[in-house]
């Protein structure tokens, strides 16, 4: 169970890993436009816009911090509330 649950763990914390490294790819794709309207560009916009409108804030000075927001929650959930949950449950199984 421990294997499994360190499995579980690792596969989650790279897939936040992974995710991030979409936003930024997204938002280095959005400063061209001719990346931002290619077919990877649109794919990338399909998978990290949903997630960023959560976060959408008026632009500052034509600045919009809603990638550096959502990356923050991100980093936030995978490097604490990820590691609390999984030490939760190796305490509530007796690891």
């Amino acid at each position: 169970m421990t294997t499994f649950l360190l499995a579980l763990y690792r596969l989650l914390s790279w897939l936040i890993y992974l995710y991030s490294l979409v936003i930024v790819i997204y938002c280095l794709f959005s400063w061209v436009p001719a990346l931002r309207d290619s077919k990877l560009g649109e794919w990338l916009g399909r998978i990290v816009v949903p997630y960023l409108r959560i976060f959408h804030l008026p632009a500052f000075w034509g600045i919009d911090f809603s990638p550096v927001l959502a990356l923050l929650l991100l980093y936030l959930v995978q490097n604490y509330a990820l590691r609390w949950l999984f030490l939760a449950l190796f305490k509530l199984l007796g690891y």
